[in-house]
């Protein structure tokens, strides 16, 4: 008789560090997507379990207008730092110590985050936090009815890159506190872009190393 072969272990991935950004990154790349424009609360992923977690409500009216998550295997540091402090001229910067953010644009409508996609980078935005190079990079849907065939900023409508460039001004500060130091020194386009990302994920390997086991976004057959 055949010996039947045991299903595999169950397990899910982490989204940071156990899910590849993708064999044609940074071009293409995967990107793990917490909070969608209809969220009233700020999701963010729990460094340590991997889970995503309430981090806290809205302080304002203005919402992210478009999907927001992080690339994984990316990490913000000396590289994207130096890049930032390069750019600037600020010697002081250092990086914010969390994954590489990303905005994805798409004419769906997706209803929660948690969720994985594949976007294709085409412009982003060097933001500066206090002392911390805290960039956003622009990406769209791979192919995607309106946005899929976009490559460069330039090409993206001004009012949306307006609604990020305000949204991300203002979603840090917090009523009743002091005016918290943020501002958006340069909106870059896609070669800068894919220079930012592979300064994230070289810091990220610097840090941490090769992940030896990955989960890549690769759909069933059907």
């Amino acid at each position: 008789m055949k010996k039947q072969k045991s299903p595999p272990q169950a397990f899910q991935a982490h989204p940071w560090h156990g899910v590849s950004p993708g064999d044609a990154a940074p071009e293409v790349l995967t990107a793990y997507i917490e909070i969608v424009p209809t969220d009233a609360l700020k999701y963010e992923l729990d460094k340590e379990t991997g889970i995503l977690r309430l981090d806290r409500p809205q302080q304002f009216s203005s919402q992210c207008p478009t999907l927001y998550g992080f690339i994984p295997q990316t990490y913000c540091g000396e590289q994207v730092a130096q890049r930032a402090a390069d750019r600037t001229g600020r010697k002081e910067i250092q990086g914010d110590g969390d994954p590489m953010d990303i905005c994805v644009l798409t004419e769906k409508s997706i209803s929660s985050g948690n969720l994985l996609v594949r976007a294709v980078p085409i412009g982003g935005f060097r933001m500066i936090d206090g002392e911390e190079a805290d960039d956003k990079i622009l990406a769209v849907l791979e192919s995607d009815l309106v946005y899929g065939e976009m490559q460069h900023v330039a090409q993206c409508p001004r009012a949306m890159v307006d609604r990020l460039k305000h949204y991300f001004l203002t979603y840090k500060q917090i009523p009743g506190e002091g005016k918290r130091r943020v501002e958006i020194a340069e909106v870059y386009d896609r070669p800068e872009a894919l220079e930012v990302i592979r300064r994230s994920m070289k810091d990220y390997q610097r840090l941490y190393g090769t992940a030896p086991r990955t989960t890549r976004s690769r759909p069933r057959k059907r």
